[in-house]
């Protein structure tokens, strides 16, 4: 075979292979949307179906790659994953009754072999999407829960046999099978659908738009791009890596290019990845999880999430401001840059209506009348789909009878044949194009979700098993006992202690796996052993454990962030880590000041959370700030600043927080007036 042959042979194989994954994203999509909108089996049953078909759709998108690169050793190891994926699925659906009800707590013989190829096939696809630390997690976890009887002090336990624990983690359909996965299947999956839709009809080009609009108006509306298209992206993909990658590759070389330093820019971009996991209503799927451990509604978890939001939102924004004046030069952004021209009044409008409306229907249906989460989805996409073809096709037809070329839309020869000549076919190919187009947009939609999706089912897969073993081990309650043996009882101390506990836990793993285990190990013990309110310790653990992502040794969004910049990676975690110093004490706030993590808000968690955002700009300025003062000088005022910020955030009564919060001011006005006379620290060259 020629050289050529053999490579249109294998670009054929690679299309085929490409074309598969679109097709299996379109019936896993089907699956959804039947299930949400029929409910025609049970949610366990019906998570198998989705756990096997997304599995499938990750191989085929993964097998994609592997044919592309001519690796077949990894095609084979991805075929016999699919296979044994498959085998399983079909298997235990035709027997849920027996394997679910009848046979509880037993199994055959070959259920024990299926199971063992079961679990072969998670730990692989683990290590596949996450690398070794979180397969070191999962497998650890296991070897723990069969050889716990070698684990000497508070932490050793009897161990449990073999059968036993792939009864916990298959045949019994609890482990990777369990709650965690139903959850992915009814409540996660049709959100991120929606985001692949998003992703799809261009929403977040819409975002970028706003965020260079804002530059021209914002001294730091450079660095500031980053924040907003950060913060909201990361909200919906769960993973703050893949954000800083995904947005890092065009908000780094920008601000690189105003003046910022790499080590700067990648430290803002880092930072704002990790926050937007906090961000209201996706937070990174983990107000999924959170409403479902809580046993409450999922609209009461995003309006306990709003004020802390509200507070990191507004903290970086003023980190960044800061950090960013010390060193940039150009605060320009031109759209041509970005985008081929600027959008009309009227494409805004439409734009606007087109991602606002299903936005409005989520929020309606969630929040006023109380629908579940599937059937607000299952709502929520059927609008976006229904908009997102519909508007730019009545903007084309528009277009044709008025003789009016649609900015937002690139047709090519054809439009421009139709506006020279009289003939209406021509022109009518024009508004066939835009429905064709958009057609395709939507099946990108489709499978962009599915892709999005299907690492989030892994991980929350292997999770669900690594939590059951350790519960049945006991590990939670023995973390409780060793918090309350090392602090005394003293509630400060047990709570920077699980903040350890939860950045460690948290490192190189998405939002909602280090929600997940963070929550099960720590949280309760906070509950039961101090009296916290639920919802305040499952937020403190959260943000504590998100915080991971800028905490070294590791710091996976600065990892990512500083590769992108080709910056050191300690300098960018230092300065990470001064811009998002606020993030690091705001969970003891939700200890001492439960208030503003209510699921109602009223009078009381608006004060606490404006003296608490007081308390977050006295450490962003003591940090970040650009004093003129000489050395010896500011690094005593910062020290005493940021001690003075945390004190106000976290301690438990109004009259000495606001005193607190009064010194600042004191020290904020007389800089400006006394010592800089209202001058601007760009001007006089500041450092």
């Amino acid at each position: 075979m020629s050289t050529r042959s053999a490579t249109d042979l294998q670009g054929f194989r690679t299309r085929l292979l490409d074309n598969a994954v679109t097709v299996g994203a379109l019936l896993l999509w089907a699956l959804v949307l039947v299930w949400a909108s029929t409910r025609w089996v049970g949610r366990t049953q019906y998570a198998i179906l989705f756990l096997g078909g997304i599995l499938i759709v990750y191989l085929l998108n993964e097998a994609v790659e592997s044919m592309a690169a001519e690796d077949y050793v990894d095609l084979l190891l991805l075929a016999a994953c699919g296979v044994v994926m498959a085998v399983a699925t079909v298997y235990i659906f035709a027997n849920f009754e027996d394997m679910y009800i009848q046979r509880q707590g037993w199994a055959l013989e070959h259920e024990y072999h299926l199971a063992w190829m079961v679990v072969a096939v998670i730990l692989y696809l683990t290590w596949r999407s996450y690398g070794k630390v979180f397969l070191a997690l999962v497998g650890g976890a296991m070897l723990y829960a069969l050889y716990g009887f070698m684990v000497p002090g508070i932490f050793s336990h009897a161990g449990i046999g073999t059968n036993y624990m792939l009864q916990m983690l298959i045949t019994d359909l609890a482990g990777f099978y369990g709650s965690l996965t139903g959850l992915t299947a009814a409540w996660i999956a049709p959100f991120l659908l929606y985001a692949g839709l998003l992703f799809a009809y261009g929403a977040f080009d819409l975002i970028l738009r706003l965020a260079i609009v804002s530059a021209r108006y914002i001294e730091s509306g450079v660095a500031q791009t980053a924040v907003l298209s950060s913060a909201i992206i990361g909200s919906i993909n769960g993973s703050y890596a893949a954000n800083a990658g995904m947005t890092g590759s065009f908000t780094i070389p920008t601000m690189m290019d105003s003046g910022l330093r790499p080590r700067t820019a990648a430290a803002i971009e880092g930072t704002a990845s990790t926050s937007g996991q906090v961000l209201p209503p996706v937070m990174g799927a983990s107000a999924f999880v959170m409403a479902s451990f809580l046993q409450t509604e999922y609209i009461n978890i995003i309006i306990a999430g709003l004020l802390p939001a509200a507070i990191l939102v507004l903290s970086i924004i003023v980190a960044v401001h800061y950090t960013s004046i010390k060193e940039v030069s150009s605060q320009e952004m031109h759209f041509e840059d970005f985008f081929d021209e600027e959008l009309t009044r009227a494409d805004k409008i439409v734009e606007g209506t087109r991602f606002g409306v299903p936005f409005v229907v989520l929020i309606v249906t969630l929040g006023v009348y109380q629908w579940t989460v599937p059937t607000a989805a299952l709502w929520t996409v059927a609008v976006m789909v229904t908009l997102g073809i519909t508007t730019p096709v009545l903007q084309s037809v528009y277009a044709t009878a008025t003789g009016k070329r649609p900015s937002h839309v690139e047709l090519g020869e054809s439009w421009e044949s139709g506006l020279r000549s009289p003939l209406r076919p021509v022109r009518r190919h024009a508004v066939v194009d835009t429905l064709i187009g958009e057609i395709g947009n939507t099946i990108g939609g489709f499978r962009r979700g599915a892709v999005i999706l299907a690492p989030i089912a892994i991980i929350l897969a292997a999770v669900n098993g690594v939590v059951d073993l350790l519960m049945t081990t006991g590990v939670p309650s023995k973390i409780a006992l060793m918090l309350m043996d090392i602090s005394g009882g003293v509630l400060l101390i047990a709570a920077i202690l699980g903040m350890g506990v939860c950045i460690v836990m948290g490192i190189g793993m998405p939002t909602v796996a280090a929600y997940v285990i963070t929550s099960t190990l720590v949280a309760q013990a906070f509950v039961t052993d101090f009296g916290v309110p639920e919802v305040a310790a499952h937020y403190m653990v959260f943000y504590a454990a998100v915080m991971a992502g800028v905490t070294p040794p590791v710091a996976i969004a600065v990892v990512v962030a500083s590769g992108i910049a080709e910056s050191n990676f300690w300098e960018t975690c230092a300065t990470a880590i001064t811009i998002a110093a606020p993030l690091f004490v705001l969970p003891l706030s939700f200890i001492y000041h439960p208030e503003i993590v209510s699921t109602s808000i009223g009078t009381d968690s608006l004060i606490s959370a404006g003296i608490i955002l007081l308390g977050a700009f006295t450490i962003i300025y003591g940090l970040n700030y650009p004093f003129e003062f000489r050395r010896r000088y500011r690094i005593p005022v910062r020290f005493v600043l940021f001690w003075l910020g945390a004190f106000v955030m976290v301690y438990p009564g109004w009259t000495a927080q606001l005193a607190g919060a009064a010194i600042f001011a004191l020290v904020f006005f007389t800089e400006k007036v006394v010592t800089k006379g209202w001058r601007s620290p760009v001007r006089t060259g500041a450092n």
